[in-house]
């Protein structure tokens, strides 16, 4: 009996041969069986995925500073609920769910050479989850998420600001003559926009301009009352593995203050997560199975499921799910690669089931 170290070493050897065998075996063939650790001999070991839930959180920093002038901002600008208090919060802004598959230890094979066939290629993920078979699979392009941070830019108001208000010692005159600067400014857009500026610009790029201009003065001039508001997006990941018609789960908690949190966490309010199975084929006879002589390609048929991600108050996800626990397993019988057919077969790592089937 070997030891663990030495299954190791088997199975490292095995994962070697894999990203080998699709330059060096033209002439190769194969032989699938189900694994059994130490007994493997000259083969390759590909597993079969099982289904992990993905949960994608967007979390949005949220952090305010008040200005300088916000006790004016309801007399001069007519602008209520301004708050005089710093404040820093959490909120989420979305939650998607994604099927991703992982090798599953209870359902490896081995693919073992021999004479007699064309099954020439086998492609494997970096876990030896299969993915192909005589032909390569596209290349997965996975988008870079964008670190979205909406700070809005810090623009000096006293740049704008004439000698008269910089001069003020009076807070409140100083709001007052602020105020009256940004009405100013409001008024000189709307006489550009209408064409009735004293001094209109000669074309619509030297208008542009300075309207921006002016975007910017009053922009800076509104801080002053309004304060500044940043948000600042977080993409955290929580897996999990889902069983048969899970209710309300706690995925993840969440915390205004903290943001998210474990789910044993009791500072925050629970992130639920439901899983129904909505498969109608008949469950499989797991002895029928057991007994069942592996003669082809082990595949998966993944069953469906409707899984939901909700607050108490919120629901933020639902969908349907291809959950390979909840499907069954198919043979592609081995009669498909025989030297007189070159069949060609692409798998989704993420679920086991054929993605594509062709042969000439």
């Amino acid at each position: 009996m070997p030891s663990p170290i030495q299954e190791k070493e088997i199975m490292k050897r095995g994962l070697i041969i894999a990203a080998s065998i699709l330059t060096s075996l033209s002439s190769a063939a194969q032989d699938f069986s189900k694994y059994t650790p130490g007994t493997m001999g000259e083969g390759v070991v590909y597993y079969l995925p099982k289904t992990e839930i993905e949960l994608e959180v967007v979390a949005t920093k949220v952090t305010y500073t008040p200005g300088e002038l916000c006790q004016y901002a309801n007399r001069y600008l007519r602008m209520t609920n301004i708050s005089a208090q710093p404040e820093t919060y959490w909120e989420i802004k979305s939650i998607k769910a994604k099927a991703i598959g992982i090798p599953d230890p209870d359902n490896a094979y081995v693919v073992k050479l021999k004479d007699k066939s064309a099954a020439s290629q086998v492609e494997l993920t970096n876990d030896g989850i299969i993915k192909a078979i005589n032909t390569t699979s596209p290349i997965e392009k996975t988008p870079a998420t964008p670190i979205t941070n909406t700070a809005k830019k810090r623009i000096d108001p006293r740049s704008f600001m004439t000698e008269e208000i910089l001069s003020t010692a009076s807070t409140a005159k100083m709001a007052e003559l602020v105020a009256k600067e940004i009405y100013n400014i409001r008024e000189s857009k709307n006489s550009l926009t209408r064409g009735q500026a004293d001094y209109m610009p000669k074309d619509g790029a030297a208008l542009k301009l300075m309207l921006d201009n002016l975007d910017e003065q009053e922009q800076a001039m509104m801080q002053m009352f309004a304060g500044i508001t940043n948000r600042e997006d977080k993409t955290l990941t929580i897996r999990v593995t889902p069983t048969e018609d899970m209710k309300d789960k706690v995925a993840f908690r969440f915390s205004k203050k903290l943001g998210v949190v474990s789910d044993e966490n009791l500072a925050g309010e629970p992130i639920y997560l439901s899983v129904t199975n909505q498969e109608t084929l008949p469950p499989a006879d797991e002895k029928a199975k057991d007994k069942r002589k592996v003669d082809g390609v082990i595949y998966n048929i993944p069953g469906k499921a409707l899984v939901t991600v909700a607050s108490p108050t919120k629901r933020y996800f639902k969908g349907e799910l291809l959950i390979t626990q909840f499907g069954t397993t198919e043979v592609l019988v081995d009669n498909l690669f025989n030297k007189k057919i070159n069949t060609r077969v692409l798998f989704d790592p993420n679920n086991g089931k054929i993605v594509k089937i062709d042969k000439d």
